[in-house]
């Protein structure tokens, strides 16, 4: 028996023993008002923190028996010898407790049965059930363990044990937290008002001439809101993207010792809430904007609203998301072989001719990468849009006036995200078709210590042309947006004053000690927690699927790979209301929990994990993953010692933007915080609606030092990726 069979072998058992003892001393329900330690005390007593055995046993829930005999039959199949065998117990065990507590967790509800039919055909229940809690949890990760295990058995996966099972996990937390909650919104759309079913009500509420339109209004053209986002998408994709790419560039190959500042000044509009870029562009375009007044002065130019528009809206999204474009693209560059430039310049071929056929085309993953998120990112933000958009409307504003309008149109809603997943659909498959199988490997297994070719003088020029102005203009914005909270009025009183930072952040010694006395330190903390328990997860989850993505063929692989881009494809306020809607009853019951924000946190910071891990693979050859398991390493122990080391631009990048963004995000978690968690952008929010624009400006400005602190801290812990190249001497 082989070593991989053996340690296999043992994981399997593990699982199974970790099943039977979630299902004996774990609280099968969750309950908010019970912790898991006061539930832990009770798991021998009353239903409500029971155990699922002595729910099953004592309490009247017979329908809990069915995983337990799925985790029993699963289990005896570890009796027998590795081969098919065992693998059909273990897909069939494993299958029946999955089916078995999934149906039942959605058939019955808190009060009884959850559909009138079931209740006609059974009769009522005398007791029904919470949202699952650890031990259902527990048993459920399980059984897909297992589940996956039995797949390998049978020969599927090329028999790896952990490449099936991290495969089934992932399409499982996929399927729960992003497809389960995204569909149960979107069909919302195909019911009337009156709620009865209605697939007609989708064609009335998309075919409109408010979504579809063109004409010509005034001399100027008018599209339909539909017609405008994709405009604005493809504007913002490109721009995002080459702006990006001129940036890593600059930074990666441009002989500088510019590069850590200009990184630094790169990443400064992802550390930003969002309505600060907004601000300060405001403070620098608006009517009463800096711009206007110096044109009325110097020229006679009346102020306007001009900015407001699709111009200002492209703006604000060009400093949202070329941080995001640089982030990719920098692994991308830092990926690109020095030897195959040597080659062709070996081959007699200038700087500018080696850039233009093989630099350029080895960026084409980076690139198509970078485009597809700009284009989703842009589509999915609705925060400058209703900042700035003026008369422009786009989806994401019609779809937050939809759910918090007047109007209260949940299935107009629904609707208008249709159009943004069928899209971002659309661009997905054409980035795919773009790219086709064209191989762009340049890290192998073989010595590679040369030197990097310096930029072209034209290209090198044309970065310090066009990158060089625009960090310029971010800074000059951000000095702008931040003045506000060291003057006492902005626009009034322009006294310096440091009463802002007092009122939110002032410590006091007391008679206990310290005393955190500002109003906002609360929602700083709450906030850093929660973003600092999702971010590893993010980047783990986000790198783990990309590898699967670019190392293992199965069916289903293209759905599987949207399905880990479908939350960029849809607004964050459309994600936020479907949480609510699919996790505030059984068999999932989060809402009004700090589990549920982070979640959505995580979730949906997904893609950029992927994307910048996807890049990052197409660079790296097979071959070392496949010397590694021929010297009979697993391929977990290939993942965490060749792998990984390889994939620190990724990993960074991940781990940086989940947490910042996480910190910073306002749509998709504006109905899920309570009083209980309040965010720090809810905070800001709510000082902003109370006119307190200092005070909101301070606190954007510790957020920005406090994200620097930490992406500094990120940077130093993961390290740079090491290739064994020379540096150019200065």
């Amino acid at each position: 028996m082989t070593v991989s069979v053996l340690r296999s072998g043992r994981a399997m058992a593990a699982w199974a023993l970790l099943g039977f003892a979630a299902y004996a001393v774990l609280p099968w329900y969750f309950l908010q008002q019970h912790s898991l330690l006061a539930a832990l005390a009770g798991v021998w007593g009353e239903d409500t923190t029971a155990s699922g055995l002595v729910q099953a046993a004592r309490h009247g829930r017979p329908w809990l028996w069915v995983g337990l005999a799925g985790l029993l039959l699963a289990s005896s199949g570890l009796l027998l010898p590795a081969g098919r065998g065992q693998g059909r117990l273990l897909v069939g065990g494993a299958s029946l407790g999955l089916i078995g507590l999934l149906a039942s967790g959605f058939a019955i509800g808190a009060p009884g049965w959850s559909f009138e039919s079931l209740e006609a055909l059974f009769g009522p229940l005398e007791h029904g059930q919470f949202g699952m809690g650890w031990g259902g949890f527990v048993v459920l990760a399980s059984l897909v363990a297992l589940l996956g295990s039995g797949i390998a058995r049978l020969g599927y996966f090329r028999s790896d044990v952990f490449v099936a099972s991290s495969v089934v996990g992932c399409v499982a937390l996929l399927a729960l937290f992003v497809v389960y909650p995204v569909l149960r919104s979107l069909v919302t759309g195909l019911y009337d008002d009156m709620g009865e079913f209605s697939p007609a009500a989708l064609w009335q509420r998309l075919g409109t001439e408010r979504i579809w339109g063109l004409g010509c209004v005034g001399g100027a053209i008018r599209c339909g809101v539909a017609w405008n986002t994709l405009y604005l998408a493809l504007l913002t994709a490109a721009g995002t993207t080459f702006m990006g790419t001129l940036m890593a560039l600059w930074a990666e190959r441009g002989g500088t010792r510019l590069a850590r500042p200009l990184n630094a000044l790169a990443m400064l509009p992802i550390i930003t809430p969002p309505f600060v870029v907004g601000l300060g562009l405001i403070l620098l375009f608006g009517r009463a904007g800096l711009y206007n007044q110096f044109m009325e002065w110097a020229f006679g130019v009346p102020p306007s609203r001009w900015f407001y528009g699709v111009f200002g809206v492209w703006l604000a999204q060009m400093f949202a998301f070329t941080p995001i474009a640089f982030m990719i693209m920098r692994g991308v560059v830092q990926g690109v072989s020095p030897s195959l430039e040597e080659a062709a310049q070996t081959l007699r071929a200038n700087r500018v001719r080696t850039f233009l056929t093989v630099t350029l085309p080895l960026l084409k993953p980076g690139l198509a990468n970078a485009f597809l998120v700009g284009f989703i990112e842009s589509m999915a933000d609705f925060g400058n849009p209703i900042i700035l958009g003026g008369q422009y409307a786009v989806l994401s504003t019609e779809i937050f006036f939809a759910i918090v309008g007047a109007s209260l149109d949940p299935g107009m809603a629904a609707a208008l995200a249709l159009i943004l997943t069928v899209f971002a659909l659309a661009v997905f498959f054409l980035q795919r078709a773009l790219l086709g199988k064209t191989s762009f490997t340049t890290v192998t297994g073989k010595g590679d210590a040369g030197m990097a070719m310096p930029l072209p003088r034209s290209v090198r020029w044309m970065c310090l042309g066009v990158a060089g102005p625009w960090l310029l203009f971010t800074v000059t914005v951000y000095l702008f947006a931040f003045a506000g909270g060291f003057v006492r009025t902005w626009g009034r009183d322009y006294t310096l004053t440091l009463d802002h930072f007092r009122g939110a952040f002032d410590l006091q010694w007391g008679e206990h000690g310290l005393v955190w006395a500002g109003t906002a330190w609360n929602s700083l903390f709450t906030t850093a927690s929660l973003a600092a328990m999702a971010a590893p997860v993010c980047a783990f989850l986000g790198l783990l699927i990309a590898w699967l993505l670019a190392r293992t063929e199965f069916r289903g692989k293209s759905a599987f790979e949207f399905a880990a881009l479908l939350t960029f494809a849809i607004p964050g306020t459309v994600l936020g209301v479907s949480y609510i809607m699919a996790f505030n009853v059984p068999p999932v019951e989060l809402t009004g929990t700090g589990l549920i924000i982070v979640l959505c946190f995580v979730f949906r910071n997904l893609p950029v994990g992927v994307r910048a891990g996807t890049a990052a693979f197409k660079q790296l050859d097979r071959s070392l993953d496949e010397a590694s398991l021929m010297l009979r390493a697993s391929t977990l122990t290939t993942l965490r010692r060749v792998v990984l080391p390889l994939l620190k631009p990724a990993l960074t990048a991940a781990l940086i933007y989940s947490f910042v963004r996480s910190m910073t995000t306002v749509s998709a978690v504006i109905f899920l915080v309570s009083a209980k968690y309040e965010l720090s952008t809810t905070y800001i929010i709510g000082r902003v609606g109370n006119g307190d624009y200092g005070v909101a400006l301070a606190y954007c400005t510790v957020l920005i030092v406090f994200m620097s602190l930490i992406t500094a801290l990120v940077q130093r812990l993961v390290g740079e990726r090491k290739l064994g190249r020379r540096a150019r001497a200065a």
